[in-house]
């Protein structure tokens, strides 16, 4: 048996069955290459879903988060620290927004957005006590807490965990005149994602995000964007919302403004939104502590320069160029996607997402299926050209029909 079999029958026995990762055991990581305790390279074409946006064990944010390791790590909200209020005015800066509720994953950040909302209908819409309705799209992925998958399409998230949280409709996702008949006077909130990472990088149509920010505007209705996977950089914008000139009214974010290092996670709104809480009304003992606040820090200074944001751009147009000459090879049915995140979809009669997966894993490329008959690829921003174009070579290779 090898080591990495070893390791992989260990956890089998040991940890519930939540998850079916591919057959490989990372040791170490280093930007935007990973490498198995066998000793051999992989080349990281997922980022953690997006948390790794600026590369594995970035110089900048490990020397933040070091630092901060040698002063305080953890006080509790029951104590102001000196890293909370920059962190909290510099994020709420870098979104446009006044005000910042910290958490620590993005399904606790979603359940957050969800309280805020029903609080903002009750105390300053004046939606009648226990009426708040929240629409939401088909085929979301907002998280599994009990709560976000009662408004969730996707069976094997939702089965077996009733009875289900009510006060949510679900309508298609870029369907505006569904979202429009969908909205009523006990409308607290719309919440998407404005691109649907989950699902397989699904982009909607064009003006559908402008339309339900007017919409939103028309009914009195907070617009509740959730760019946990599609913010701080990876479509090439700081927001994906910003490809349509929208701002919403509240920012759920996540996963890549930890840096990779630790979880930070926060809903990001205005005064008259977040305002609504009163102490003991909402919290998290380790959000926005002293250790998560340093890295987040770093991640806004490093998201200020725009340099990021700027090669996801560029480069996306790399990958989206390349991916695009496979949909005439008969095995791609479609490709979507903006900057670097795409979604690719394999023909059923060439195997599934997963086989795909698999066969990109023994080339040295690591990407995540979904849905059956999906990849999903999403370098770090910090890639260089040079692996993008091997990456999307053997890619190239195993979709095209010469590495099979």
């Amino acid at each position: 048996m090898t080591a990495t079999e070893a390791l992989i029958a260990t956890a089998d026995a040991h940890s519930a069955p939540t998850y079916h990762p591919l057959p490989v055991v990372i040791a170490t990581a280093e930007g935007a290459w990973m490498t198995d305790v066998e000793g051999r390279r992989y080349l990281d074409f997922l980022a953690g879903y997006s948390a790794l946006n600026f590369g594995h064990g970035n110089r900048r944010l490990l020397k933040a988060a070091k630092a901060q390791l040698d002063r305080v790590t953890l006080t509790s909200r029951a104590f102001h620290h000196d890293r909370f209020g920059a962190f909290c005015a510099e994020l709420a800066e870098l979104c446009g927004m006044e005000m910042v509720l910290p958490m620590n994953t993005g399904a606790e950040a979603v359940e957050t957005a969800v309280k805020t909302a029903r609080k903002w209908g009750y105390r300053v819409k004046g939606v009648p006590a226990e009426m708040a309705k929240i629409v939401v799209a088909g085929g979301n992925f907002h998280g599994r807490t009990t709560t976000v998958i009662s408004f969730s399409t996707d069976a094997e998230a939702r089965a077996d965990y009733g009875p289900y949280t009510p006060g949510f409709e679900i309508v298609p996702y870029g369907d505006l005149t569904a979202m429009r008949s969908a909205v009523t006077e006990n409308t607290v909130a719309v919440l998407l994602e404005p691109i649907q990472g989950e699902s397989g990088v699904i982009v909607p149509p064009a003006g559908y995000l402008a339309g339900v920010r007017e919409l939103t505007r028309e009914r009195n209705v907070l617009f509740v964007a959730d760019e946990i996977q599609s913010g701080l950089g990876r479509t090439g914008r700081t927001f994906a919302c910003e490809h349509e000139g929208v701002v919403p009214d509240v920012y759920v974010l996540g996963k890549a403004l930890g840096g990779g290092i630790v979880p930070v996670s926060a809903v990001v709104s205005s005064a008259e939104v977040l305002g609504v809480f009163r102490p003991g009304e909402h919290g998290s003992t380790f959000g926005g502590n002293p250790l998560a606040c340093a890295v987040a820090l770093e991640v806004i200074a490093m998201l200020r320069s725009g340099e990021f944001q700027e090669r996801a751009a560029r480069l996306g147009e790399r990958l989206h160029g390349s991916l695009a000459t496979l949909a005439g090879t008969g095995r791609v049915t479609a490709v979507r996607g903006r900057g670097l995140w795409a979604g690719v979809d394999v023909h059923p009669a060439y195997g599934t997402g997963r086989e795909v997966s698999e066969r990109l894993m023994d080339r040295g490329v690591l990407v995540k299926d979904t849905h059956g008959a999906t990849i999903r690829i999403a370098p770090p921003l910090v890639v260089s050209e040079e692996d993008l174009d091997w990456g999307l070579a053997e890619i190239g290779r195993v979709l095209g029909g010469d590495g099979a």
